[in-house]
């Protein structure tokens, strides 16, 4: 089916049911039960999901075909982002001028940075590309803030306002980011007894706009130009002397890696139409390498599980505090129960990122492939023992 086969049409479809049932499944606890802190089921959260899975998928065809590790995909991600705000300031609200100019410029940026960058390899293209994000970090913060041509907005960051000029906008059109004049923050609730399920336009928009990015990867992997980019990967010092020239290969998948990086921030600032130097930081550009070593690196659905699971940790685990715990621990004996609070205080909370360390750590040392290599063992173990079973029972089997 659409050029795929078996196992990876399979995997496209788990992905898109997992996807558009989303609502339903982050949403497993009651809305009054203690435990409906844990549910994900909510449109921002959810947008983050799919939106950090385009940008961690289009990181992975860079680091995980090539090897190539880029510390400054964030610059693109901000250009994405402003890119966009500049389309709703100028011609309107509809998210596709926006989105579509901010995959081109981000494109552009990416050929640029990647032309000099890729000039080097390993440990220094890797400060390369972050010397080249901060520059952009410190343009949009300071420089491109100035008065007489302001492009940016400096610390406030860029957003629309009533006097711009919107050429395209109507009086009957959302004042707000909007495809054909469907609001991206419209939501529907549905009540089943004591579950509540959001369903947000905006994010089922950007679960399309993921599942067509995520065939588009599995395509490139399978493809010729992916074999390449693995061979760059195995040994490129070899691939030289076979008389290929593996620069152009790169700097494909550099600049394909950039307009994923350029498209995620244009969703961002369709969800939310304000755009902000903070997006360029190096931290997100970590945040970006955490997720896609986290749940797999080179593989097709780990990048989407690692920014599922880093999202998820930031979003809900952040929100623990002590009340909650001794709401957990009250059962215990008053002087067990203040020991358990203190015990676990430091993992979640603000310390949300030191229990995201420590299962970063785990993975990196147990779990080299990440997520997607514990999966594969899970399943192993299952298959093995059922091969047992299987083996055992036919001995015990009387022959005809």
């Amino acid at each position: 089916m659409l050029g795929l086969d078996k196992k990876d049409t399979t995997l496209l479809i788990v992905v898109a049911i997992l996807t558009l049932c989303a609502p339903f499944l982050l949403n497993p606890f009651p809305a009054a039960s203690s435990l409906s802190q844990f549910n994900a089921g909510y449109p921002d959260l959810m947008q983050r999901f799919v939106i950090f899975g385009i940008f961690a998928i289009g990181f992975n065809i860079l680091f995980g075909l090539t090897g190539y590790l880029s510390f400054g995909h964030a610059a693109f991600l901000g250009v994405g982002s402003y890119s966009c705000v500049w389309m709703f300031k100028l011609l309107g609200y509809n998210i596709l001028p926006g989105i579509a100019l901010a995959v081109v410029i981000a494109g552009l940026f990416s050929l640029f940075i990647g032309y000099v960058s890729l000039r080097r390899s390993g440990i220094y293209f890797s400060i390369l590309t972050l010397a080249f994000a901060q520059m952009s970090f410190a343009l949009a913060y300071s420089v491109l803030s100035n008065p007489k041509f302001n492009l940016t907005n400096g610390e406030t960051g860029l957003q629309v306002y009533a006097n711009d000029p919107q050429i395209f906008h109507s009086a009957g059109m959302p004042d707000m980011p909007h495809l054909f004049g469907y609001s991206m923050r419209a939501t529907q609730t549905l009540d089943v007894g004591a579950w509540q399920f959001q369903f947000n336009f905006g994010y089922y928009v950007c679960a399309v706009v993921m599942l067509i990015t995520f065939y588009l990867a599995i395509r490139l992997f399978r493809s010729p130009f992916g074999m390449m980019l693995r061979a760059v990967k195995s040994n490129q010092q070899r691939l030289t002397y076979t008389g290929l020239n593996p620069r152009p290969y790169t700097l494909a998948a550099f600049v394909i890696s950039g307009m994923y990086a350029g498209l995620a921030g244009g969703l961002m600032a369709s969800m939310d139409p304000l755009a902000g130097a903070e997006r360029m930081q190096w931290t997100a550009s970590g945040e970006v390498v955490l997720m896609t070593i986290l749940g797999g690196a080179g593989t097709l659905i780990g990048p989407v599980l690692g920014a599922g699971a880093i999202k998820y940790m930031e979003n809900i685990f952040s929100k623990i505090n002590d009340n909650i715990l001794h709401q957990w621990f009250a059962w215990m004996p008053d002087g067990v129960e203040d020991l358990m609070v203190t015990l676990v205080h430091p993992f979640i909370g603000k310390g949300w990122h030191l229990t995201l360390g420590i299962m970063f750590m785990l993975v990196v040392i147990f779990l080299p492939g990440g997520l997607v290599e514990g999966g594969q063992r899970i399943l192993n173990l299952f298959r093995r023992k059922k091969a047992k079973d299987d083996t055992s029972k036919a001995r015990t089997e009387p022959a005809e």
